[in-house]
């Protein structure tokens, strides 16, 4: 919608401080000129800021910014908007996190939260920050390598679990540069270095480890929104997918017996469990591999 757009320009000209609080916005002629729209979209797109409390309309000035309300500022941090915006990513999934529901849910203007970061990618970094310092470890360190590094991704693991959307933030190729991130890749690197390996294996064998950490915890989320799409659990879409399983089985004779004889035995899925058999293989290959 075109008033849509037209507000997120001048929203977006007021984050960056391009119309500073008390400033006129360019009038509904003039919007309406600049964007070649109607009259009536131009004043649609004022109106919609208006709403949100980012501009206001002063006698004989027109619309202007909107400096900020003094109770709001003593009542917002950034620490409670960080929180805020962990909890709707918690319950709802990154995908569903913006700065104006942000605002929404602290009941404060649209524009607010802009004065504590500068848009909604450092919002994510923020969040990722304060998630990943959540749970630390030991000052001094106890135990072998294989006893620290199942720590590590156990403690890992369960942070991933409280925030199925930290796992979705990037590849593993592109490390997030986050102090409370780099708190648990010490101490993994740490107990790795027992290994007696150089620089490039150490680095492989932590990109490893994270990785079957972060490739287990990638379904959390996605099971999460899998579940409020279709509004089916994992046992439901199973048994409406029985009939294409067992047609797919009749074709693969491996597959056909090891489906049988779970449906016989039965069997449930639990990512706990797998992440489990996955360290233990993981470490068991280090410690074969390596003569420790």
């Amino acid at each position: 919608m075109k008033y849509v757009a037209i507000a997120d320009e001048l929203r977006g000209r007021i984050a960056r401080g391009e119309l500073a609080p008390g400033a006129r916005v360019p009038s509904t002629r003039r919007l309406a000129a600049d964007h070649g729209v109607a009259l009536a979209t131009a004043a649609k797109a004022l109106a919609l800021l208006s709403q949100e409390g980012v501009v206001r309309a002063e006698p004989r000035s027109g619309t202007v910014v909107a400096g900020p309300d003094r109770r709001e500022q003593r009542g917002l941090t950034r620490d409670r908007l960080v929180r805020t915006a962990i909890a709707i990513a918690d319950a709802e999934g990154l995908g569903a996190l913006s700065m104006r529901g942000v605002a929404a849910r602290l009941g404060v203007a649209a524009m607010a939260p802009y004065r504590y970061v500068r848009g909604r990618d450092e919002l994510v970094l923020l969040m990722a920050d304060a998630a990943f310092g959540e749970r630390g470890y030991p000052a001094r360190p106890s135990g072998d390598w294989r006893a620290r590094l199942t720590l590590g991704g156990r403690t890992l693991w369960s942070l991933f679990k409280r925030h199925p959307w930290l796992a979705q933030l990037g590849p593993i190729t592109r490390p997030l540069p986050l102090r409370n991130l780099a708190v648990h890749g010490e101490w993994a690197l740490s107990a790795l270095s027992e290994l007696g390996v150089d620089a490039a294996t150490l680095c492989d064998l932590h990109v490893l480890f994270f990785s079957h950490v972060q490739g287990m915890a990638i379904h959390l989320e996605r099971e999460q929104s899998a579940l409020a799409t279709s509004g089916l659990t994992g046992d439901d879409w199973m048994d409406h997918q029985a009939p294409a399983v067992a047609a797919m089985a009749a074709g693969h004779p491996t597959f056909g017996r090891m489906l049988a004889e779970l449906t016989e035995t039965g069997y449930d899925l639990v990512l706990d469990d797998i992440f489990e058999l996955g360290m233990r293989a993981l470490l068991d290959g280090l410690a074969r591999r390596f003569g420790r």
